[in-house]
């Protein structure tokens, strides 16, 4: 029978470092708490309008939702100040080194603002048509007659589920009187 080993002392050498806070985080708990108090204080000055005879009322899920935007922002600057950090991406198939593709950025904005442009004009079904088909050019697929298919069909799909089915009018623009 051998002596059961006794632990080594660990050297200063190999102490682990202690953790550094990263305090740029307190910029995302400021945005959380800004756009909490924002939807809170909106939340309380909204009026009953329609929804008079609805139990639940149009100030239920902004106060929720502000509500738990301030709480986790609280949360998360605690973890903040506990020393807690989040895990560098290791499996991610990006090369850190390489820089950003500002073209895409800046196609992906340009179509972004003709869709904000023409939104009135075009209508709501033909201008999401392009805005999904554009967007998946884009961002690289080749195959432009499929994006205006598949553009086609969420930009009309979309258009009806909301006037339809939500019962929101989306903008007509020059089909009007035919959708």
């Amino acid at each position: 029978m051998t002596a059961p080993a006794e632990p080594s002392a660990v050297s200063a050498d190999t102490a682990p470092a202690p953790k550094r806070r990263d305090y740029a985080q307190f910029v995302v708990c400021a945005v959380m708490a800004v756009i909490g108090v924002f939807l809170v204080v909106d939340a309380l000055s909204l009026s009953d309008g329609f929804a008079k005879v609805d139990p639940v009322g149009p100030r239920l899920f902004p106060l929720v939702i502000g509500g738990g935007l301030l709480v986790f922002a609280g949360v998360l600057a605690v973890a903040i100040l506990r020393g807690s950090t989040g895990e560098a991406d290791s499996g991610e198939d990006v090369d850190p080194e390489s820089p950003g593709d500002w073209k895409t950025v800046g196609l992906l904005v340009g179509l972004f603002v003709v869709t904000i442009a023409l939104v009135d004009f075009l209508g709501w079904a033909i201008i999401g048509t392009v805005l999904f088909a554009g967007a998946a050019t884009i961002l690289g697929s080749r195959h432009w007659v499929r994006n205006i298919a598949i553009g086609a069909v969420l930009g009309f799909g979309s258009f009806y589920a909301f006037y339809v089915g939500l019962g929101i009018p989306l903008p007509a623009g020059i089909l009007d009187g035919i959708l």
